[in-house]
Formats: C-alpha cells, structure tokens, sequence
C-alpha cells in the first residue's frame, strides 16, 4: 500500500507540474483569435460610422487601413504574440517533471529513509511510547476515555498537562482527580496553579479556596503561602500582604531560590526594612546592607536602585545565559517591576537558553504566566 500511494501522489504531482506546459500553445492561439476578432469588430464600427457621417472619408480610410495592418499581423501571428514554447521544448520540460524528479526523490528515499522498516500501527505506539511525551499523554487519555473513573490515572495526568500548558486540560484532570480520589495538599495546590496560569496570574477565588484548604492539610508549604501572600497584595490589603510574605521570609532557609521574589514583593508593599536580614541574600539579589540602606531612600530613590541591581543581574546572565535560576529572578524581578516589554525579552533570552520544549523552559513559561507577563510570541 505504501508503494502504491507514493507512486499515485508522485503521479499526481507530475499532472499538476506539466499541465501549464501542455496547455500553453493553446492559450496562444486562443489570445490570437480574440485579437483578430476585436480588429474585425473596429471595421465594422468604422464602417457604421462611415455611413452615419460622425467620421470623414479621408479620416475612415487612413483608420481602415491602419486597422487592416493590425488584422492582418495579428492573422500571421506578428504582433499581440503571446510568446509560447515550443512543443519540442514542452517535451523536455515535462520529461524532466515527470521522470528525473521522481527518480531523484526515490534515490534520496532509498538512500535516507528505511524502507525496509515494518509499519508501526498507532497501538503498537501506545504501547510502547518510550520517553515520547505526546504518546505517553495519549496512551493516559485513550486508557481514559474507557475508564473515566479511574481517579489515579487522573492524578497522573494532570501534572503533566500543566507542565505543557495545557491549562483547561490540566485544570479537568485535577478536578476529576479531586472528585474520584478525595482532596489533598498536592492536588488542591496544583489546581490553585493551574487557576492561577489559566487567568494570567491572578489569584482568583476558587484557587485562594483551594490554597486555604491546602494549608489548612499541610501547613507551612512555601508554594501555597507565596500564593496566599499574593491574593493578599492582589487584593490591595498591602499590611497583611507585607506581613504575609515577612513571615514565608523568616522561615524560609538561608539561599532559598523564592528569596529574590519575596524581596522583590516586599519592596512592593513597603517592606525593605523588614527584608533586610542575612538570608535574604541570594546571587544576584540585594545584600541585607542595601536593603538595610534602601529603607532610609524616598519610594522614588528606592525604586531606582532596585532598577539598577535588576539591569545588573541582566548585564550578568547575557554573559553567562546558563544560568537557570538566573533567569527566573530575571523575570520575576521585571514582572515585579511592572516592567512588561523587559519581563518579555528576559524571557525570550532566557529560552534562547532554555528552549520551551525543555522542562526549565516549561517553567520559565509557566513562571512568566503565573507573574501576569504577555508570552504571545515570545517563543517565535
């Protein structure tokens, strides 16, 4: 079957390829015969007038004859020509198409391809999907689909949906996950995320519900009190915000990576003096002196100096963009900044890095939606 259907479209393309060469003479004579009749149809409207006096009869002769030179090159094919190829060469041409393209596309097959390799049927697939990402999420949802209820196969694929971005699927699996296996912190949390993603980075009330419950079940997550800290300053309660995100400070360890984030909203809802402690210092970030220093700034002032450091940090990852956690503070800190275009193109350099199909491309994206930055066409 595969033969057959690879000569039958080599077959059809070749159709299409000549058929312009076939039809050319045609066209040809066909464009001659319109001129010739157009110059006919001037004689005899010279003629009418001619009789009905509107033209004189020296004016109609030296227009009889000027239009009778034109009928009679256009007859002979002289002028109006409509340059055609000859047949001999129309031959050629399609002998080419029709015989040496093939003959080269079956050559190149043979000597790149596998002809020898049996069919591969999508079962046979499912079956074996390997590490092939797009076959795994098919062989789950295909198992699925005949099992609806089966709540472990939704706990499963939920995650996954998430970290390819497909966010009214994941945000379904989790669901479903909830509905058959019962609530619990990892889910509820990763529901809360999927919400969050899904609107841009607003905490909206359904995912602050599912927090709450998830911190009521495992207190002290970093992930879900982050997120709790955010709805709070979303919601313009800048004092429990601010007390919210110095608390996650105080009990996070020493280097934590979600550092440079708190720091950042700190700033954000008046916070500086209180970040200003020893493990608030991360790569890239502000030392506790600065923060120390910056409590003491006008809001204007201190906005530029945590300006500064950011552009600092950014100078610093385009000479070493391998910097993973680089990038992600990048983000973060523009986004922080409000400084959209910045947040954008700190992602598009840092996906230069970490391309999107890769798992720290996936979270730079992620992260960027999460923190409300615009991904359209960053990573074309």
């Amino acid at each position: 079957m595969f033969w057959i259907f690879i000569a039958m479209l080599t077959a059809a393309v070749a159709i299409v390829l000549t058929y312009p060469l076939m039809r050319s003479s045609g066209v040809a004579d066909t464009a001659r015969e319109g001129e010739v009749a157009v110059y006919r149809d001037q004689l005899a409207e010279l003629q009418r007038e001619r009789e009905s006096g509107l033209i004189g009869e020296t004016e109609a002769e030296y227009a009889r004859a000027e239009i009778g030179r034109r009928l009679l090159a256009a007859a002979s094919g002289k002028t109006g020509e409509v340059s055609a190829i000859s047949p001999r060469k129309h031959n050629a041409l399609a002998s080419l198409v029709t015989v040496l393209l093939p003959l080269m596309g079956l050559c190149l097959y043979l000597f790149m391809g596998s002809p020898g390799m049996p069919d591969m049927p999508l079962q046979a697939r499912l079956e074996k999907p390997g590490n092939d990402m797009n076959l795994m999420i098919a062989k789950a949802e295909r198992h699925l689909a005949q099992n609806p209820d089966d709540g472990a196969g939704w706990d499963v694929l939920a995650p996954i949906y998430f970290k390819t971005m497909r966010l009214g699927d994941a945000e379904m699996a989790y669901r479903n996950a909830i509905r058959l296996q019962g609530e619990n912190p990892e889910r509820l949390t990763g529901l809360a995320e999927t919400l969050i993603a899904a609107n841009d980075g607003v905490v909206i009330d359904d995912a602050r519900s599912a927090l709450e419950d998830a911190e009521k079940m495992s207190p002290g997550n970093p992930r879900v009190r982050f997120y709790l800290a955010l709805s709070l300053e979303q919601a313009g309660k800048t004092d429990e915000a601010r007390n919210s995100f110095a608390a996650l400070l105080k009990d996070s360890p020493e280097g934590a990576p979600w550092i440079p984030l708190l720091q950042a909203h700190l700033q954000n809802t008046g916070g500086a003096d209180i970040a200003a402690a020893p493990k608030a210092q991360a790569p890239g970030g502000p030392s506790a002196e600065d923060v120390a220093a910056a409590s003491n700034m006008s809001a204007e002032d201190r906005q530029a100096m945590v300006a500064g450091m950011v552009d600092s940090l950014d100078a610093r990852l385009k000479e070493n963009p391998d910097n993973f956690e680089g990038w992600m503070r990048l983000v973060r800190s523009y986004a922080m900044l409000k400084n959209d275009e910045k947040a954008r193109q700190a992602l598009a350099d840092g996906l230069k890095a970490f391309p999107p199909a890769g798992e720290q491309g996936k979270q730079l994206l992620a992260l960027a939606q999460q923190l409300g930055v615009n991904v359209q066409g960053v990573t074309q």
